[in-house]
């Protein structure tokens, strides 16, 4: 049976994420202990007792779902389930970076102060109020990219930024072409459409200063050659070369993450099970309505952790 790591992405936060892990395994502490020292704050403190809002920010949010995958993935290699163990590694935006982490291609210090840059260069790149986001439900990325190019007034932005799953397509771009946008996606059939509560237009080209700021950043940071290949979001594919991997992290500022076709192509290579390492199941969800036969599991609990190896052992 063909296995996938996958790691989530923004929104997948809450408050007291990773706690258990790290108090029923050292190696999961050691994880938060690693990502406190890189950032010089005490970072786990933020996620396991302070305000919702606050670990919302881009710049927190990015940095701790890093974090809590990687201490869920250092509690099954204690258990001796290790990441040579699948076939890929794949993550929804900020999980590339876990994803990353995960096979070895970054350190976890570099990956917590890349994400901590890149989510003060995206919250930045735009002032607030001016971009926004949509969740378009119901429409498949061809109508939804038609909506989008329908809504755009010269001069603005609006575009597909995550084409989540066959009817969920996350639309990014100028506040007024996504309200719009909104309004003839309702017309256009869609089930529902709604704005989303994000800080910043993410995935779009009014990402482009993000983007400079993380090929400034990525090139000083060694990146090696993944253990397991990485499905990367703007390409759909598998990746294995260090200079492609950083090239592909910088396009991803500005680009589409196609999680729907990432999911297609490890199915296509025979991945039969996925496993969503850390925070919440918003990627076995999608996952779900991607590939229906597919085995889903999310590990980010000691409980969960228990759960798969009992199914491994069985």
């Amino acid at each position: 049976m063909s296995r996938a790591f996958i790691f989530p992405g923004q929104g997948a936060q809450a408050i007291g994420m990773g706690r258990a892990l790290a108090e029923a395994y050292p190696a999961a502490q050691a994880v938060f202990d690693e990502v406190d020292a890189a950032l010089g704050e005490k970072l786990s403190a933020l996620i396991w007792e302070g305000d919702a809002e606050t670990l919302t920010l881009t710049e927190n949010a990015q940095p701790a779902l890093m974090a809590t995958s990687m201490a869920a993935l250092r509690a099954l290699e204690v258990e001796g389930i290790q990441v040579g163990s699948a076939s890929f590694v794949a993550g929804h935006s900020l999980g590339e970076y876990s994803a990353l982490t995960a096979a070895g291609a970054l350190s976890i210090a570099d990956a917590a102060r890349l994400l901590r840059t890149r989510g003060l260069a995206m919250q930045q790149a735009v002032p607030v109020g001016e971009g926004a986001m949509a969740a378009l439900l119901g429409l498949d990325l061809a109508a939804a990219r038609e909506v989008a190019e329908a809504a755009a007034a010269p001069g603005e932005v609006c575009a597909a930024a995550n084409d989540n799953d066959p009817g969920q397509v996350v639309i990014s771009g100028s506040k007024a072409a996504v309200e719009r946008a909104v309004e003839l996606a309702k017309e256009k059939g869609a089930k529902r459409a709604l704005m989303l509560p994000v800080s910043a237009p993410f995935h779009c080209a009014l990402m482009a200063p993000a983007a400079e700021v993380m090929a400034e950043a990525l090139a000083g940071v060694e990146i090696k050659a993944p253990s397991v290949p990485l499905v990367a979001n703007v390409r759909a594919a598998a990746v294995t070369d260090p200079a492609e991997i950083r090239a592909l992290l910088v396009e991803q500022v500005t680009g589409s993450v196609r999680w729907r076709e990432s999911v297609e192509y490890m199915v296509a290579q025979g991945v039969t099970e996925f496993w969503e390492i850390g925070a919440g199941k918003a990627l076995s969800g999608m996952v779900r309505r991607i590939h229906r036969a597919a085995a889903v599991q999310a590990v980010g609990t000691p409980e969960d952790v228990a759960k798969v190896l009992e199914a491994a052992s069985a």
